[in-house]
């Protein structure tokens, strides 16, 4: 058995045309990794009713999955709070394209059960489970014993309200964090190596971590998870280690190129939630960025990076990555990728993390 070399992405929304143009810049490291795992934040699909009950995300075109599975992506974490945006149908189109594409998937499913289960991987005679859980609402896109949906940990807001992306988020509530450790243990018992994906955080924020996030993640790897992958916030976050196990607190944007967040479309919630955000997280979108306007800090992001060794031992760092206009993702040349490497450490010590370990930035070729 030799090391194995595990890739992480964070979101991903291919709702532009030509995906394999927009994955082209960081696919030479996914594919050169023996696993690569992204988060799906939207579906595939070009059926379904629009969902009530936060912004919707339009569905992207399923043949887009495709240019995922050319660019090495092995699996996907799909809880989220927009992978119910077109119903039942919009996960079901999803699932089955990706079944279709080999690409294993976990987090969202027609029920709580299904959405449950771990995807497994299997390398070099040894097995991974990846689970994926939604901590951000909106509740109406959690699966139940009878309806379709996400995976999720139940993090109450504070304002007594339901939980949902724009609220502020406080308490995790305890029956909840029990079904993840749960589910995490019952991975532990058929895989040899557990990578938890949380969809949590604050949106648009520079470096700020939710009171919840540390404590639920530690929570993961307290469970027996051996890895914490996180996205949501689309804009990078800190990295901690925790028992000696890597906690990314926040992996940014893999590749997201979609029009849905632009202020000159026809539809009236999209339309006027591309202006709201700007005030509620105080930001201007640089305008070069028209599939990708987010803060203009979000352009520096990473690829989660972890050697798994025979023996065991875990090895984590990170590739530096760099959004060009209008949103397309590369690896950046050294002095870029150093810069993106310094801005991702001290956004971290001003959450309250502590320095990053010399030597955590890799190469995309190491």
């Amino acid at each position: 058995m030799g090391t194995i070399d595990i890739a992480l992405l964070g979101d991903i929304i291919l709702d532009a045309p030509e995906p394999d143009h927009w994955l082209s810049g960081i696919a030479p490291v996914t594919r050169a990794a023996d696993v690569a795992i992204g988060h799906l934040e939207v579906p595939h699909t070009d059926r379904g009713q629009e969902m009530k009950g936060d912004v919707p995300a339009p569905g992207a075109n399923p043949d887009h999955l495709d240019a995922l599975a050319r660019a090495g992506i092995d699996a996907l974490s799909m809880a989220g709070n927009h992978m119910s945006d077109c119903g039942a149908i919009g996960i079901a189109d999803t699932v089955d394209r990706l079944d279709t594409l080999g690409i294993a998937h976990c987090g969202a499913g027609q029920d709580l059960a299904q959405a449950r289960q771990p995807a497994i991987l299997e390398r070099d005679g040894r097995r991974i489970a990846l689970l994926s859980y939604n901590c951000v609402g909106p509740e109406i896109s959690w699966a139940t014993a009878d309806r379709a949906g996400s995976a999720y940990v139940h993090v109450q807001a504070t304002d007594g309200g339901p939980s949902r992306p724009q609220a502020e988020l406080g308490d995790i509530d305890p029956a909840s964090l029990t079904q993840m450790a749960q589910d995490i243990a019952a991975a532990r018992a058929i895989a040899d190596l557990v990578i938890v994906a949380l969809h949590k955080g604050i949106t648009h924020r520079s470096a700020d971590l939710a009171p919840y996030e540390r404590p639920l993640a530690q929570a993961a790897i307290d469970a027996g998870a051996d890895i914490v992958a996180s996205h949501h916030a689309h804009i990078v976050r800190g990295i901690e280690i925790y028992r000696g196990k890597p906690i990314y607190h926040g992996l940014g944007n893999g590749v997201v190129v979609t029009h849905a967040l632009s202020p000159a479309q026809d539809h009236p919630a999209r339309k006027e939630w591309a202006e709201r955000r700007k005030t509620m997280f105080g930001f201007e979108p640089d305008p070069a960025y028209t599939l990708a306007p987010f803060h203009p800090e979000a352009v520096n992001g990473m690829i989660g990076r972890v050697r798994w060794h025979a023996d065991g031992r875990i090895e984590a760092g990170f590739t530096s990555i760099w959004s060009e206009a209008p949103g397309r993702p590369i690896i950046p040349d050294a002095q870029t990728a150093g810069d993106v490497a310094a801005y991702i450490d001290r956004i971290g010590q001003k959450a309250g993390l502590a320095p990053l370990p010399a030597g955590m930035m890799w190469a995309a070729e190491e």
